[in-house]
């Protein structure tokens, strides 16, 4: 569907944005029938997109060659947040088994994590990896809440964290003072993490915003300033472009972020939207997860290479 889609368009909220914007591109639906969308990853060489339908239990697949959408994996136990890592691997984050798993060029599955100090995690969120091939990924506890998105149980661990899982396989806590730790991603040069905390979910008054955190070479984090608050809803699942603006999911659509903290604009979505993803063959289109279907729209900008 190429024609402009009822409720979606730009909003220009600084000037800057429109050197973003491609004049005569739209957004596009590319399917719709899924329960709750979210964790876009884009695989280069073979030109599709994975995305996760968490409350269905399943991974779908949008070919690029055709627009034809199947199913990758069903069950999926729950998958949200995926990313791809440096030897172009999916990696993925299970609410149901409460674990963060790397599918293997042979189809094997291998578990990354799924305890810190023998207690098992929430159910981890969103996951990235950095160029030393450490995993970073969140774990707030909503996949634990209810049996819609995974299975109820009490958490173990008793908080929620980002943690970094080292080349070694080592796992630690990179930061443990957030409510609902939830999308994260690095800048282009890798210095700085920002993390998103969806907190007022279940907190009213809670947190809405998204933190920056510089990283020293060690992978230990400082900072942790309020980088933006949301101003619609709050904010899931972001990613961030090569001259470092962040494009992160909101209530009505998707906002654009100045590395400044200033909000640059908004794409417009007719749903909830809860996480978004560069790709294509010059990581210039943006692939938008809302709540039932898969959107996306081409860009002036260009996404991070993940390798």
């Amino acid at each position: 569907m190429y024609g402009e889609i009822e409720g979606t368009g730009f909003e220009t909220i600084d000037p800057d944005f429109e050197s973003c914007l491609i004049g005569h591109a739209r957004v596009e639906r590319l399917w719709t029938g899924a329960r709750w969308s979210e964790g876009p990853v884009w695989f280069a060489a073979g030109r599709y997109l994975l995305w996760s339908d968490i409350p269905n239990n399943r991974i779908l697949r949008w070919d690029d060659t055709d627009g034809r959408v199947s199913v990758f994996r069903e069950p999926s136990r729950n998958a949200n947040g995926h990313t791809v890592d440096r030897q172009g691997r999916l990696v993925s984050c299970e609410h149901l088994s409460r674990q963060v798993t790397r599918t293997e060029h042979d189809g094997r599955v291998t578990v990354i994590a799924d305890r810190h100090e023998g207690k098992r995690l929430n159910s981890p969120n969103d996951v990235v990896v950095k160029s030393d091939g450490s995993i970073w990924f969140s774990d707030p506890s909503y996949g634990i809440l209810m049996d819609y998105e995974g299975a109820r149980a009490e958490s173990e661990i008793g908080a929620c964290h980002v943690y970094r899982v080292g080349p070694d396989g080592g796992i630690s806590i990179a930061a443990d003072d957030y409510m609902k730790p939830n999308g994260l991603a690095f800048s282009p040069d890798e210095s700085v993490l920002y993390i998103a905390d969806t907190g007022v979910t279940h907190t009213p008054g809670g947190p809405k915003h998204i933190r920056r955190h510089a990283v020293a070479e060690d992978g230990t984090l400082s900072g942790g300033e309020v980088f933006a608050e949301c101003t619609a809803g709050f904010f899931d699942g972001f990613r961030v472009d090569r001259d470092g603006r962040i494009w992160t999911s909101a209530a009505d659509g998707v906002h654009c972020y100045a590395p400044d903290g200033r909000l640059l604009g908004k794409i417009r979505i007719p749903e909830l939207v809860a996480n978004v993803c560069f790709g294509g063959a010059k990581l210039n289109r943006l692939f938008i997860c809302g709540t039932t279907s898969l959107y996306s729209v081409f860009l002036n900008v260009n996404g991070v290479s993940p390798v």
